[in-house]
C-alpha cells in the first residue's frame, strides 16, 4: 500500500457485505501504465460493475505486500473480497497484469487454482476486458520513467512537480520488450481458452469515459442504474512535462 494515499483498497470503500458469491465475474486485463487504474475506478463508480482492483497483487511492491509471505492470509483475503467487493447486483471484477498471475501461480498454487476456477474454469461464459494503448512509445516511456523513479501516482510527485528522470533509450527499449511480453501473455490465454475479450483503448477511454463504461456493461450483460453510483477515490493524471521531453528526445534519435 502507498502510505498516506487513499487507493481504494481501504475497508471504508467496501460495498455492503454480500452473503452470496458473485453471479457475474470478469477480469480487467492490462499491463502497467496503461491507464487501468483510471478505468477500474470508472467502472467501480458506476456501482454496477464491481470494484475491479488488484485483489491478488501479492508482489513485494503490490497493494497486499503485507501478506506476501502467508499463503493462508492471501486465501482469506481473496475470499473476503468476493463478499465485500461484489456490487449489490452480483458483479465482481478483478484487475491484473500477467506478472501478478505468474507470481501467484509460483508462490501460492492453491490460491491460484481457486482464483482461476472462480474467474475462468467454473464460469460458463468467462469475460475479459482488456485495456491497451495505441501509442506504444508513450506507453513505454511512461513505464520506463515510473520504474526508474519509483513514482507511479500523481500523489507521489513532489508538490505537484513531475519527477525528472535522466533520458535512457535503453530503458525505452526494455520497456517495449516488457510490455510486449505482457500483451503476448494475454494473447496466449485467449488462444488457449477461446475467450474473445472486449478490447478498449486508453486514448478512447480518456476521451469518452461514459462510453467505455457502457461498453463494459454491455459486454457483461449488465444494466447500468444511475442511482447506484458510488464515491471512489479520485485518480489524478500525472504531469506529462518530463515524459514529453523523453518523447521529443526519442523522436530526434529516430530521425538520425
Amino acid at each position: 500500500m502507498l502510505e498516506g494515499i487513499e487507493t481504494g483498497y481501504e475497508e471504508k470503500f467496501d460495498f455492503p457485505y454480500r452473503e452470496a458469491l458473485p453471479e457475474r465475474v470478469y477480469i480487467l486485463a492490462s499491463a502497467p501504465r496503461s491507464g487501468s487504474t483510471y478505468l477500474s475506478h470508472l467502472l467501480w463508480q458506476s456501482g454496477c460493475l464491481g470494484a475491479p482492483l488488484e485483489y491478488f497483487n501479492f508482489l513485494p511492491t503490490g497493494h497486499y505486500a503485507s501478506v506476501s509471505g502467508s499463503a493462508e492470509k492471501q486465501i482469506a483475503l481473496w475470499r473476503s473480497v468476493l463478499h465485500h467487493r461484489t456490487s449489490p447486483n452480483g458483479v465482481f471484477g478483478v484487475k491484473c497484469f500477467p506478472a501478478m498471475v505468474n507470481y501467484l501461480a509460483q508462490r501460492n498454487p492453491a490460491l491460484f487454482r481457486e482464483v482461476t476456477s472462480t474467474l475462468l474454469a467454473s464460469n460458463p461464459d468467462p469475460k475479459i476486458v482488456q485495456l491497451k494503448r495505441r501509442d506504444r512509445i508513450a506507453h513505454a516511456i511512461s513505464y520506463a520513467r515510473a520504474v526508474r523513479s519509483g513514482i507511479w501516482r500523481a500523489e507521489q510527485e513532489e508538490k505537484g512537480q513531475p519527477a525528472t528522470v535522466p533520458y535512457s533509450e535503453d530503458a525505452i527499449d526494455e520497456a517495449l520488450q516488457a510490455l510486449g511480453g505482457e500483451e503476448a501473455t494475454w494473447d496466449s490465454l485467449y488462444a488457449n481458452s477461446g475467450i474473445t475479450p472486449l478490447v478498449l483503448w486508453y486514448e478512447d477511454v480518456i476521451e469518452r469515459p461514459e462510453e467505455a463504461v457502457e461498453s463494459v456493461a454491455t459486454h457483461l450483460g449488465v444494466t447500468l442504474d444511475p442511482s447506484a453510483t458510488v464515491s471512489v477515490p479520485e485518480i489524478r493524471r500525472q504531469s506529462r512535462a518530463d515524459a514529453e521531453k523523453w518523447a521529443e528526445q526519442h523522436a530526434r534519435l529516430q530521425r538520425r
